[in-house]
């Protein structure tokens, strides 16, 4: 028996997120569907984050269990021949039989990008959140830097999740324009449900002056009304899983 790791990108677009769900299509199903034509077994993954709808990936990651005969290098193209279009596995390889895709992952690493021209640009419409007025990009710099480091974000996490602890390390979040495009890169040991999205919404306020750049009392609080909106799910891509 064998752990296959696989790194793969999908566009969220036409997808109900990442987990299997009975009320509409995912990456899950859709992948485990193919994996079972091409080794013959129904065979159940395991990835490093559960995206929701709308929600893209460049650097998922997804292992699971199999006795083949297939080279490993093989794998992705058997892979990709029964997958759509808009998911695409990039690589496959062999891992210890210890190596778990969520808990064994050290980082991750998302990115969420604002389009900040006056019109929307009609060919990132899907990948970007357009906002047609300025933002300030250094307050949105000085309030990112509010947040690096161990923190409780409770604040930052919307309800519906379980989780046994809401502290966090914030490793990195970079906040940089290019091309009147703005990306905000978050890296941390850890997300809590609709934390990025909620970090960027909080972003933003501060952007627009509705709010100071100084958000030592949003972590504080330890409540999700302190902080602001969540920004939707199309600007928002998992880039990386660090090991």
């Amino acid at each position: 028996m064998k752990n296959i790791k696989l790194i793969l990108s999908y566009d969220g677009t036409n997808y109900c997120g990442f987990q299997r769900q009975k009320n509409g299509i995912t990456i899950q199903e859709k992948l485990e569907q193919a994996i079972q034509t091409v080794f013959g077994k129904a065979i159940r993954l395991t990835a490093a984050g559960r995206t929701d709808a709308g929600v893209h990936a460049l650097g998922q990651v997804v292992n699971f269990r199999v006795a083949t005969s297939i080279p490993i290098d093989r794998i992705p193209y058997a892979l990709n021949a029964n997958l759509p279009k808009d998911i695409i596995v990039r690589s496959a390889e062999i891992v210890p039989a210890d190596f778990h895709a969520r808990y064994s992952a050290k980082s991750k690493v998302y990115r969420y990008t604002i389009d900040n021209a006056e019109y929307p640009r009609v060919f990132t419409r899907h990948y970007s959140f357009h906002i047609g007025y300025p933002l300030n990009l250094a307050l949105m710099q000085e309030a990112a830097e509010a947040l690096l480091g161990k923190h409780d974000f409770k604040s930052f996490m919307a309800s519906g999740s379980s989780v046994q602890t809401t502290e966090r390390h914030l490793m990195r979040l970079d906040v940089e324009e290019r091309q009147q495009y703005i990306e905000i890169t978050a890296e941390a040991n850890g997300f809590l449900y609709n934390m990025v999205r909620i970090i960027v919404g909080t972003l933003i306020e501060v952007g627009r002056g509705k709010r100071p750049p100084d958000l030592t009392p949003v972590l504080k609080a330890r409540n999700r009304a302190a902080a602001g909106w969540t920004a939707p799910p199309h600007g928002l891509v998992m880039l990386e899983v660090k090991y």
